[in-house]
């Protein structure tokens, strides 16, 4: 299909030239392709352990947080993994379902619950990690310098390197 070619009312030298029209030289749509290939390799890691990659990143997200000494609500949770608060909830009853999370009534908020894994969500989170760790590992061979790309992906993520939520503007750590 050829360039379209602006009609009458648009301005002709702001409309972008064949030689600039190359998808593969957009960092959008070649992060785009990166991530459902990444993507594509973390379903066929998981799906032999029976989780799907959200679920994965909620189980694995609330096992580090009990680790860091939270026991978070799941709020708390769809923030840190950075999912959609109503999804959150579906997931975590799904991970409750199959015994790898328990969610308890917080002490000091009767309408907020506290989320905490399973001695098999725990042993299963731990597996899901090695693997997806690997999977990584196998994915990102080749890259020259890894902790440069740690650091663009933080800075596009707008992350410190603990995880905390920066401003738009902010430069990480």
């Amino acid at each position: 299909m050829a360039a379209r070619r602006p009609t009458g009312g648009e301005d002709a030298s702001s409309a972008p030239s064949p030689e600039s029209l190359s998808a593969w030289d957009s960092p959008g749509f070649l992060l785009w392709h990166a991530t459902l290939r990444w993507q594509r390799t973390m379903a066929a890691t998981l799906r032999p352990l029976g989780l799907t990659h959200v679920q994965f990143v909620l189980l694995a997200s609330t096992w580090w947080l009990a680790w860091q000494g939270v026991q978070p609500s799941q709020r708390e949770l769809a923030d840190h993994a950075g999912t959609n608060v109503m999804m959150t909830s579906q997931v975590v009853r799904s991970l409750e379902a199959k015994g790898l999370l328990r969610r308890e009534p917080d002490a000091r908020d009767t309408r907020a619950l506290r989320l905490a894994v399973t001695r098999q969500g725990e042993a299963l989170a731990l597996r899901a990690l090695q693997s997806v760790q690997e999977a990584d590992r196998r994915y990102f061979t080749g890259i020259e310098e890894p902790d440069r790309l740690l650091a663009i992906l933080r800075a596009m993520a707008r992350r410190s390197p603990t995880g905390v939520a920066l401003e738009d503007g902010a430069d990480p750590p």
